[in-house]
């Protein structure tokens, strides 16, 4: 990897962790709740369905994604068994199953064992809320938002960062500040973990306490 500082390691991994969460934050917390206020559709009661938006008769049930590169092979099969549940919830009804992206281009009809449809972008919030603009509104939400929280957000990132950054090299340093990546492999695959320093054991101590603590 070309890694020897903790900084270098501890900031990859926050970074990657960071960008893996981006699906429940946009996805879950933000523009879910979106989709469903600009179409006046209801929350569907089906697990891995967003909310159902009846069109013309027919029963439209709706699963929002952030991004395009959302599904393995394990979450794809939820994703279909999903639909195949809301669809015998709905009998004798008219019903079509789609996958909405907030971002992208994909438009698709369902194929091979994929029962749904795909819709991303522009197409996506057009479907749902009859704007052709829609899409631009969000991304306008979406800056000034983040104009407003960066400084929090920045403050809490860097403050994080810093503690996890002294927490490894209290653990997995070297007297020279290098990474000791044989202790780090023994406490990530060895039979037995190395003991926690004093130092670390006092981090986690103050964790729990903070976590249980009432106001």
């Amino acid at each position: 990897m070309g890694i020897t500082q903790p900084r270098e390691l501890v900031t990859a991994l926050l970074s990657a962790y960071l960008s893996s969460s981006d699906e429940g934050i946009f996805g879950g917390a933000f523009f879910e709740p979106v989709a469903i206020a600009v179409s006046g559709g209801r929350k569907s009661i089906t697990n891995s369905i967003d909310f159902e938006l009846e069109v013309d008769g027919t029963v439209r049930a709706y699963e929002v994604k952030s991004g395009l590169s959302v599904f393995n092979a394990r979450s794809l099969r939820r994703q279909i068994q999903a639909f195949e549940e809301c669809r015998r919830r709905l009998p004798g009804r008219a019903f079509e199953a789609v996958v909405g992206y907030a971002y992208g281009r994909r438009c698709a009809p369902p194929k091979g064992n994929r029962n749904f449809r795909e819709v991303s972008g522009q197409s996506f919030w057009e479907e749902i809320s009859g704007d052709s603009d829609l899409y631009k509104k969000i991304l306008d939400l979406l800056a000034r938002k983040a104009d407003q929280h960066l400084a929090t957000y920045k403050s809490a990132h860097d403050e994080a960062s810093n503690r996890f950054i002294a927490e490894f090299q209290g653990e997995f340093a070297t007297p020279d500040g290098q990474i000791d990546w044989d202790k780090l492999l023994i406490f990530n695959s060895g039979k037995k973990p190395p003991n926690k320093s004093k130092a670390m054991t006092k981090q986690a101590e103050v964790g729990q306490s903070r976590g249980t603590s009432t106001t």
